[in-house]
């Protein structure tokens, strides 16, 4: 399962970004490592090492709150690529001072889909950051070092090598990305090849929809599922809906993919259970288009799925474009009965107005709200408010990344509504989802 800091002793614990410290890195590594060795075998380890580079001058540019606020929002890029690229196997976030950052993952990986994985998180990290300061967006510019460790290479050594690898790639001109052993990548190679092989996996019907069953915390019952798109690369192996996003956007197929998405998830709903409900999300580029809802309801009927069992997620920063235009579309799409969600609520910058202009039904909880909530009295606290504030405004209240009783029974006992998350189930497939909600 993931590791972020869950569980963690609290001097384990990165006080600004409530992930792993360095302790609890080299625990975790070690853990791998002894674990694998006592039944005769190596460990398949992979690691990189993100740094942000010239991260001082932020700091005298803008100042240490927004420092700490961008370092945050960094985090929390890596934490959601993390669990969307691993979230069946085990891994590990943590920083481990400054500007830099360990990724890890448990798993048999080939060279070239850790490579690919390390250019795709560079380009999530350098995205612009917006809202932290009246200046504008801030860009950050990171290098990431890779390997994978040979046997007897232990934490300490791991570390090492992988800080010696980001110094010889600050040395060299143009260079993002350096394997420890010496091998540097490509810039932009394997990228460009991933986005050719994503319009005929288009054409060929390739992408496959998984469903994360929705829970009533009331009684228990499965109530719906949120749709989550997956794709099963040839030579890399599953990448995650964010990724898949992300390879959309460069090569301006965001529209086809999310047409193509919500089809087969508005198709299968059609067939549930009137009971369940289907959650699925909005892009960017979706809410830019003025023909957004007109298009969406017309699919819904072709699917043949009553929109008052549809629920649109959307994240914060697609808020952060054009609301009023934003508000305009979800009220159009409203008439229609369709509900609307804020998702990844307070995964970064909480612009509040948008509770007050926009027609929302529920706010969904990002995981990094519920990560702690076992296990430090200020991460329930602001979960307490949070909560209050949206019963305040009559909105709902889904909590995702739910994975130990514990958390399941804080969220009940704070009043929120619904829960998704490993606790109860991992995104599946459609049969497998209508099999877990008769059950």
């Amino acid at each position: 399962m993931g590791s972020a800091a869950r569980n963690l002793e609290t001097d384990m614990q990165d006080d600004l970004t409530g992930l792993a410290g360095m302790a609890a890195a080299r625990e975790t590594l070690a853990t791998w490592q002894h674990d694998a060795a006592g039944r005769g075998e190596t460990a398949p380890v992979h690691a990189m090492l993100l740094s942000l580079g010239r991260f001082d001058a932020v700091n005298l540019a803008y100042g240490e709150t927004v420092g700490d606020s961008a370092l945050v929002t960094v985090a929390q890029r890596i934490l959601h690529f993390a669990e969307d690229e691993f979230e069946e196997g085990e891994w590990l976030v943590a920083r481990l001072g400054g500007g830099k950052f360990l990724l890890a993952a448990h798993e048999a990986c080939s060279r070239e889909r850790w490579q690919w994985l390390a250019e795709a998180l560079a380009d999530a990290v350098a995205h612009p950051i917006s809202g932290l300061s009246s200046t504008g967006t801030l860009r950050l510019w990171p290098r990431v070092a890779l390997m994978r460790p040979a046997p007897g290479e232990g934490p300490a050594m791991i570390f090492d090598r992988l800080a010696e690898t980001i110094e010889e790639a600050r040395s060299k001109q143009g260079s993002r990305v350096l394997w420890a052993d010496g091998g540097l990548t490509v810039p932009g190679r394997r990228s460009a090849i991933v986005d050719a092989d994503l319009l005929a996996a288009l054409d060929r019907d390739e992408i496959e929809v998984l469903y994360q069953p929705q829970v009533s915390l009331a009684d228990d019952s499965i109530i719906g599922a949120e749709a989550l798109a997956r794709w099963q690369h040839p030579e890399l192996g599953r990448i995650g809906a964010g990724q898949l996003f992300a390879i959309a956007e460069r090569t301006d197929h965001v529209a086809q993919l999310s047409r193509n998405i919500a089809k087969q998830a508005l198709t299968a709903a059609a067939s549930w259970p009137a009971t369940l409900r289907l959650s699925i999300n909005v892009t960017p580029a979706d809410l830019a288009s003025t023909s957004f809802a007109d298009d969406l309801t017309s699919l819904v009927e072709e699917c043949g799925c009553d929109p008052e069992r549809l629920t649109l997620e959307i994240t914060e920063h697609v808020l952060l474009n054009n609301l009023e235009q934003t508000a305009k579309t979800l009220l159009a799409l409203k008439a229609h009965g369709v509900r609307i969600a804020i998702d990844d609520f307070g995964a970064g910058f909480c612009n509040f107005r948008y509770l007050k202009i926009l027609p929302l039904d529920a706010i969904k909880l990002d995981r990094a709200m519920i990560d702690g909530i076992a296990s430090d009295e200020r991460d329930l606290a602001v979960l307490r408010g949070i909560i209050a504030m949206a019963k305040a405004l009559k909105l709902g209240v889904i909590a995702e990344g739910v994975e130990t009783e514990d958390q399941r029974a804080i969220i009940e006992r704070e009043g929120c509504d619904f829960y998704q998350g490993f606790l109860r189930a991992t995104p599946v497939s459609n049969d497998e989802f209508l099999t877990l909600a008769a059950d």
